[in-house]
């Protein structure tokens, strides 16, 4: 590893950080190469990026653009989400998938989840659908796989999209094909601690060309024609609602540079929560969440504690070690308060989860050392 990589020493160093950006220390040179070439917004960079995405996803397309947000947003508009429709999601997720809903004008309707994944399942895909319902967000909580395909049917007899927010699970798999390749509309998340980064960015995998189309019309500003097509014309056509939400090259590169190396990356995220894994066998009060590590490239480690979450959160904390809590349920918010509903079993997870510091720098070691903090924090 070279200057730019991002390591720090084993103990309380690496652990002070809940997750940390990783570079290998080539993304500057490629950065460099884009600024003297004068091309710095989407072009050639962004298109290339584009292709070897696909090729390592194993699908036609993909279509990159500014942001996760963005990615969920521009797919809701894909597939025709609007004012008065509604989006199942579940209430345990960042708020960037509830705010990507309200920016189509359309509201969410909040799921329940699965105690030992805090993920959906098709059971309470089911218990949220009402006649409204126009789509379906799963949330890849973790890295981890959600299999809807038992409902696929009934989904689509009810014409009822899937929207996958797959923001965590960059390079997981789905049975044996990676997450993006099963055929539903999905959205990556390029931001500087996720799997795989573009320093900000994201993506999405469209069902068809004419997603496809659509969404790299939304990207840019509702323009019909290619930024390499405009070059050669003396004017543009715009055809409806469009944002300003394109990858830039200086992004692309970055991603490009580290998704030739994303093998060391997936292999370090597994060791690293198996080495947790093994570290809190045995211990009382304390459960690892699971995220079927054989399939999944993990974005974090989180654990249920049975009492006294916040108590050993602020000693941690005290401790210099970066632990934290990923998420705050949705339905409580005052923002999203007017489609509250009830949601025991996310209630019941939110208080207790805790997120373990998590990101390839840290080493076996810091793992020890870590679980060993919890342990008296729990006494």
């Amino acid at each position: 590893m070279d200057g730019l990589t991002v390591e720090l020493p084993a103990g309380q160093q690496a652990a002070s950080r809940n997750a940390l950006p990783y570079l290998h220390g080539h993304e500057a040179a490629e950065v460099a190469r884009v600024l003297r070439s004068g091309h710095y917004t989407h072009g050639p960079e962004t298109e290339q990026f584009e292709r070897e995405l696909a090729a390592f996803l194993g699908v036609p397309d993909v279509v990159a653009v500014a942001s996760g947000t963005a990615a969920l947003h521009i797919a809701l508009l894909a597939a025709g989400i609007g004012p008065g429709d509604e989006v199942v999601v579940p209430s345990f997720t960042f708020c960037a998938s509830v705010q990507a809903i309200l920016a189509c004008g359309a509201r969410p309707r909040f799921a329940d989840i699965n105690p030992a994944t805090l993920c959906v399942t098709s059971s309470d895909v089911l218990e949220a659908i009402t006649p409204d319902t126009h789509a379906v967000m799963p949330v890849l909580y973790g890295g981890r796989a959600v299999d809807l395909s038992d409902i696929s049917a009934e989904l689509a007899e009810r014409n009822i999209a899937v929207i996958e927010d797959a923001a965590h699970a960059f390079g997981s798999y789905a049975g044996d094909r990676r997450v993006g390749s099963t055929g539903a509309l999905t959205c990556f998340s390029f931001d500087p601690i996720k799997n795989l980064t573009c320093g900000e960015g994201g993506a999405l995998v469209p069902c068809n060309a004419n997603e496809a189309a659509q969404a790299r019309r939304i990207r840019d500003l509702g323009i019909v024609q290619s930024r390499t097509e405009r070059t050669q014309a003396t004017g543009y056509e715009v055809q409806g609602f469009g944002l300003r939400a394109h990858l830039p090259a200086l992004n692309a590169v970055i991603g490009r540079a580290q998704l030739a190396r994303f093998p060391v990356i997936a292999v370090r995220r597994q060791e690293l929560w198996s080495a947790y894994q093994a570290a809190l066998s045995g211990a009382e009060g304390v459960s690892i969440v699971d995220v079927d590590i054989a399939r999944s490239v993990p974005f974090n480690c989180v654990v249920r504690i049975d009492e006294g979450r916040d108590q050993a959160f602020g000693r941690l904390r005290a401790q210099g070690i970066g632990v934290g809590v990923h998420y705050p349920p949705n339905h409580l918010q005052l923002a999203f308060a007017a489609w509250r509903r009830a949601l025991p079993r996310t209630e019941r997870a939110a208080r207790r989860v805790l997120s373990l510091p998590f990101h390839p720098a840290i080493t076996r070691e810091d793992a020890s050392h870590v679980t060993n903090l919890l342990r008296e924090a729990l006494k």
